[in-house]
């Protein structure tokens, strides 16, 4: 409230408003706590993994116990976050972002952050906010470079204009050539300042640019928003607005680039303890209120969620992750 810019009002307005973090890893680790700690009254975060010991060199919220116990990202961020700032609503969520949900994650947010690590989210997102008018606050990084953005519905173009519509077109990722924390933490902070300008209503003071930086050699680059594209499926033509990745049909699997894991989606929810008593003869079961996760005798491991989620460790072939999936799990 001492920050002329903010004030009183600015506060108050902070703690009526809220925001969506779509992905709990090193992004979302620290736009969490941004959003936290400046009184943001709703913090609702969705994520789909869980903690892993490599996660710590990066992922601010998280330690090793987290770890140790396998806990879903959202709730061991709910747990650290809730003492933090007790005034703060949270929400975490423990999914994989799709076109079936993306919509009702929107509901009653101000503003939609960007921890994720690939483009096909990101550009649900985009369509999301878009179709919704929410403002997309979208941020990358890895090695030692990242990239940020602000796209408003109505106001400028979307991420669709800038990158083009193929998800897949993206890039390396932190776990193919890593990432130096520092990056994460600059990412999300210009991310964070963004979303909260939005949220108390300073449009005059928004970047309206792409920023990239690269740290390693002090390199920063400021490059003005393209304007939206006529026949931009998202931002385009009014008549012409088809949010091309809210209407994609989902896929069964999908591979986690650069992390030797495919995850096979199931038509319903899982019963963790029905599968844990059926594994339990033929695998090394872990067990938490949360997950399951079976390590196979092939090498292999298994982690299960409730929601009907499968990540098969250990192979990026998607043939034999399903293979293992229909012969431990079934259909």
């Amino acid at each position: 409230m001492r920050f002329a810019p903010i004030g009183a009002a600015g506060q108050e307005r902070l703690g009526a408003s809220g925001a969506l973090i779509v992905g709990m890893g090193a992004l979302g680790a620290v736009l969490a706590s941004h959003m936290v700690r400046s009184g943001v009254g709703l913090v609702r975060f969705a994520d789909r993994d869980y903690v892993e010991k490599s996660n710590l060199q990066r992922q601010m919220l998280y330690d090793e116990d987290d770890a140790a116990a396998g806990l879903p990202k959202a709730v061991a961020a709910e747990r650290k976050l809730s003492r933090i700032n007790s005034d703060v609503r949270l929400e975490p969520v423990v999914t994989d972002v799709t076109a079936s949900n993306a919509e009702a994650l929107l509901d009653g947010v101000d503003v939609v952050l960007d921890g994720t690590d690939n483009f096909r989210t990101r550009l649900l997102l985009n369509d999301a906010c878009f179709k919704h008018g929410k403002p997309f606050v979208y941020g990358g990084a890895v090695s030692s470079q990242g990239m940020t953005a602000v796209f408003v519905p109505g106001e400028t173009s979307c991420l669709r204009c800038l990158i083009g519509s193929d998800p897949d077109g993206g890039g390396e990722t932190c776990d193919t050539i890593g990432v130096v924390s520092p990056i994460v933490d600059i990412v999300a902070s210009f991310q964070a300042i963004e979303a909260l300008k939005l949220l108390v209503g300073a449009s005059e003071a928004r970047r309206k640019s792409l920023l990239s930086l690269e740290i390693w050699r002090h390199q920063l680059f400021d490059m003005k928003l393209p304007p939206s594209k006529p026949d931009c499926p998202t931002c385009g033509a009014a008549g012409s607005r088809r949010y091309p990745s809210l209407d994609a049909a989902e896929s069964e699997t999908t591979t986690l680039c650069g992390r030797e894991t495919v995850q096979v989606r199931a038509s319903k929810p899982f019963d963790l303890e029905r599968l844990a008593e059926r594994l339990a003869p033929v695998c090394a079961v872990e067990r938490n209120p949360f997950l399951l996760r079976a390590t196979l005798p092939e090498g292999e491991r298994l982690v299960l969620f409730p929601d009907g989620r499968t990540l098969v460790q250990g192979t990026e072939d998607v043939t034999r992750a399903k293979s293992l999936y229909d012969r431990y799990i079934g259909g």
